[in-house]
């Protein structure tokens, strides 16, 4: 009996840990990490976190969805504009950031400072945060900061006030339904101009739906009461800090709609919309890939999404004394009898506007012989705060109407009897397709507005309108044919502005590259030029030179082996690099045709952006984004400026650059060799990011094409591999060789062609010397001295990976994404490096003739090697 009980006591503790173990977790700290299939769960089972693949792409993104429900509903990406091909893992790095890594490439979610220990957690809200391990810690990061495509109850869209003002809650909708990457559709909370709040919907850069929530003070008096409000039989808004929402919705079915809440800041002019939801069903708004905006809620009973959509009457009232017509283009349109309040004339897209009689009641004035009428409007939505009056039948109704003055529309419903309006009339709208809400109603209007004519009138308005259609007819006839003809001149006009090129100055650097009718040629010599499929803005000569003053010295930022680079400076606001071919140069058409065709087909965040070109006469311009801090060695190489660069600094300079030469070589749709990889080469944005410039000399490679070799060696002293600068052979592993020695002048301070002691003529045995010596640490840029941040041990790793970049073979030396992997993942093994390339490459470089390598002093500089 005892045995038997203890077996049972047994089989029960067994069961119960299994139990324990197989429930998931709703957090994730720095010594755990999860992969496909495995999930993180909230603590009441809402939500998920993991990884999926949309559709039947072979993308995997980090998202959150509902648990519960069968049909995915994802409602945050935290990686939609970085996708890995392979199944990743999702884990807590060291520096305390949530990271999702594939062995070869790596992408922070949060990129924060963040302080002490750190771990995530899933909340039942669906909020994905970071915070403290410490008790009453704060956090760090939350996913509800970065929306995607979906706003989730305590959400927000609008203006960030807590920590940083430049941060807005905007929702970007999906590129497609199986692809989260930011789509064309924004919707942001606007609280400039005059309007307390707009909701707008954004196509790029244009307005593709607005819809106000503003306070409206209806017959000067601002409704503030929300008992009186309840007891009403349509629910008309929601009453916050002094504002109206304007929005009629069935009191029956109140219960199943959210709210918007209004808080706006008043000293600043900004604010921010927060939705919450009065219900306990799952609801959300979601912007959809067609640029919809829907509140969809989970029906249990259907087992499926029900969707309201945005619609041009969703949010407001037109004003008084109009109405929403949904269908027309422009939505509000003012009852028959009325006008736009003068002065204030409506323009396309108003959505709030007063209208005000034509013609004045007359009442009951005896002395005036035409009374007032009704004017019957058919299938309305009837207005909102009638007067039930307890009358017998539709006659009685009217002249209870006609016989009051303040009574100016009445209507009789089948379940409320008499309605009667009074002062002013709202929130009257066409009902849509298939709506049976729609009721007629009877408008008080002047006699002059509803006077009638006679049977000889009638006949003599229908001659005159034979009349007019026949007029009309040859009127429209001979306007087509205007039309017509001017429409050729435009296009003819249009198309010899083109050729001539368009104007720098009205550029808008907000606008993504897109495929144009231009493209960037050669007109007279170079006819041939069979590139077709690539387009770039081209810009007029005489636009650039305004830009840049007319090419002053004052904008002049450098001069290298291409020629000098200028600033320009836009109408709008924004500022530019113009590199300007010069003709004494030692380059030409060609290395300016190869530039433009390569860099317009990347897309990266570490690679320069090429804007547009200009090609007129003699004159071979390049125009491309501007970068503000210059290059790197502007800052590397100058004892005071140095400073500058702190350890985190360069640690970021040192992965994006690797990022970029990542996906030159393994990610873009060509496998790129760049050829030309320095400290120079990489220029700086405001931040300090890193970004690859000068694509002149880089080249194609082909599907399988591993490495290539070319007679016309070019490149600069100092960066170039062995096997390139002896034999010509080049390949991928020729820019992880340069690589290398941008890695050891960012950690040293130092360029490698300098001379540092009588038995190391560069950097490179300078480095070799003391790491043979373990004296590794003696390489560290005495500027880095005092700096916080600098670990010995990541200093040592990081001269030793550069060290496997520089070895002598080309065999020996890693790829970019074993170097990528190195950098990321400070506890993978690192293989003994062999004794780098600084001896022969010297000697033999120095016995080829001639040589010529023009005197540089800017951020852009191409040296290029002939040899015979």
């Amino acid at each position: 009996m005892e045995s038997s009980f203890l077996f049972a006591l047994f089989t029960a503790f067994i069961s119960l840990s299994i139990f324990e173990s197989s429930k998931a977790s709703d957090s994730l700290y720095p010594n755990q990490s999860i992969r496909h299939p495995h999930t993180i769960v909230s603590a009441s089972g809402n939500f998920s976190l993991g990884f999926f693949s949309p559709g039947k792409t072979e993308n995997y993104y980090l998202g959150i969805w509902y648990t519960r429900i069968p049909i995915n509903k994802f409602v945050w990406v935290g990686n939609r504009d970085y996708p890995f091909h392979n199944s990743a893992t999702l884990s807590i790095s060291t520096d305390g950031n949530i990271m999702i890594t594939d062995g070869k490439m790596s992408y922070k979610v949060t990129n924060i400072s963040v302080s002490g220990n750190a771990f995530a957690k899933l909340l039942d809200s669906g909020n994905l945060i970071l915070k403290g391990q410490v008790q009453k810690a704060g956090i760090y990061w939350q996913s509800f900061d970065y929306p995607t495509d979906t706003l989730l109850p305590g959400m927000n869209l609008g203006d960030d006030f807590r920590f940083n003002p430049e941060h807005v809650w905007t929702l970007v909708s999906w590129s497609s339904k199986e692809d989260p990457t930011p789509g064309n559709f924004s919707l942001v909370a606007n609280f400039s101009g005059s309007d307390p709040c707009n909701l707008i919907i954004k196509q790029g850069n244009k307005i593709y739906w607005k819809s106000p929530i503003r306070g409206l003070a209806y017959s000067g008096k601002e409704r503030n009461s929300t008992m009186a409000m309840e007891q009403q039989d349509h629910y008309t808004g929601y009453v916050s800090n002094g504002f109206w929402f304007s929005e009629v919705i069935p009191k029956n079915e109140r219960s199943r709609i959210p709210t918007f809440k209004l808080r706006k800041n008043i000293t600043s002019g900004k604010g921010y919309v927060t939705f919450s939801a009065n219900t306990t069903a799952i609801s959300l708004i979601v912007l959809d890939v067609s640029g919809q905006l829907k509140q969809q809620i989970w029906s249990e009973h259907d087992r499926r999404w029900n969707s309201l959509v945005s619609s041009k009457c969703w949010f407001h009232s037109c004003g008084p004394f109009s109405f929403c017509n949904e269908s027309a283009h422009t939505p509000c349109t003012c009852l028959k009898g009325f006008r736009p309040y003068s002065p204030y004339a409506w323009k396309e897209g108003d959505t709030y506007q007063r209208c005000v009689r034509k013609a004045s009641l007359q009442c009951s004035d005896s002395r005036v012989l035409e009374k007032d009428g009704f004017y019957q409007m058919r299938n309305f939505i009837l207005p909102s705060n009638p007067v039930k009056l307890h009358v017998n039948n539709t006659e009685d109704c009217r002249s209870a109407s006609l016989g009051n003055c303040s009574w100016i529309a009445y209507a009789l419903d089948y379940e409320q009897g008499c309605l009667v309006w009074e002062n002013e009339l709202f929130d009257l709208k066409i009902p849509l397709d298939g709506d049976t809400n729609g009721r007629d109603f009877y408008l008080k209007l002047a006699a002059s507005e509803l006077s009638t004519k006679d049977t000889s009138s009638r006949n003599k308005i229908k001659r005159n309108a034979r009349n007019k259609r026949q007029l009309w007819t040859i009127v429209i006839l001979g306007t087509s044919l205007a039309t017509l003809t001017l429409c050729l001149f435009i296009h003819l006009a249009r198309t010899k502005l083109m050729r001539k090129g368009g104007d720098l100055l009205q550029f808008n650097l907000e606008m993504t590259i897109k495929d144009d009718n231009t493209e960037c040629s050669e007109e007279n010599s170079l006819r041939n030029f069979s590139y077709k499929e690539v387009k770039l803005p081209l810009f007029s000569f005489r636009s650039v030179a305004a830009a840049t003053q007319n090419f002053s010295a004052a904008n002049k930022l450098g001069e290298g082996g291409f020629g000098p680079v200028y600033k320009g400076k836009l109408l709008r606001g924004g500022e530019v690099a113009v590199k300007r071919l010069s003709r004494r140069s030692g380059q030409g058409w060609e290395e300016l045709k190869n530039e433009a065709l390569l860099i317009a087909k990347l897309q990266h965040k570490n690679l320069v952006r090429l804007l547009g070109c200009c090609i007129e006469r003699d004159e071979k311009i390049l125009i491309y984004e501007y970068m503000p801090n210059k290059s790197l060695d502007f800052f590397l190489f100058d004892p005071a400026k140095r400073t500058m660069l702190d350890w985190e600094t360069r640690v970021r300079i040192i992965e994006g650059v690797a990022q970029g030469l990542l996906y030159l070589h393994q990610y873009s749709r060509l496998r790129i060799i760049h050829r030309d990889l320095k400290a120079s080469n990489i220029l700086l944005d405001k931040d300090m990011n890193p970004k690859i410039s000068d694509f002149g000399m880089a080249r194609i490679f082909g599907g399988n094409e591993l490495e290539a070799n070319t007679k016309r060696i070019v490149g600069t002293y100092g960066y170039m591999s062995p096997e390139y600068a002896l034999e010509g052979l080049f390949s991928i592993k020729s820019d992880v060789f340069s690589f290398g020695v941008l890695l050891l002048e960012i950690v040293s301070g130092r360029k490698n062609t300098g001379l540092y002691q009588a038995a190391a003529l560069n950097l490179l045995r300078y480095t070799w010397q003391l790491w043979t010596s373990e004296s590794g640490l003696n390489s560290m840029d005495p500027a880095l001295d005092n700096d916080p941040s600098t670990s010995t041990p990541v200093l040592l790793r990081y001269v030793q990976i550069a060290l496997l970049c520089v070895q002598e073979s080309a065999t020996d030396r890693p790829t970019m994404s074993d170097v990528v992997s190195m950098l990321n993942n400070e506890s993978a093994f690192l293989p003994s490096p062999k004794p780098p390339a600084f001896s022969n490459v010297r000697s033999a470089m120095e016995s080829r003739s001639p040589m010529r390598i023009p005197e540089t002093v800017n951020n852009v500089t191409i040296t290029v090697l002939e040899a015979r």
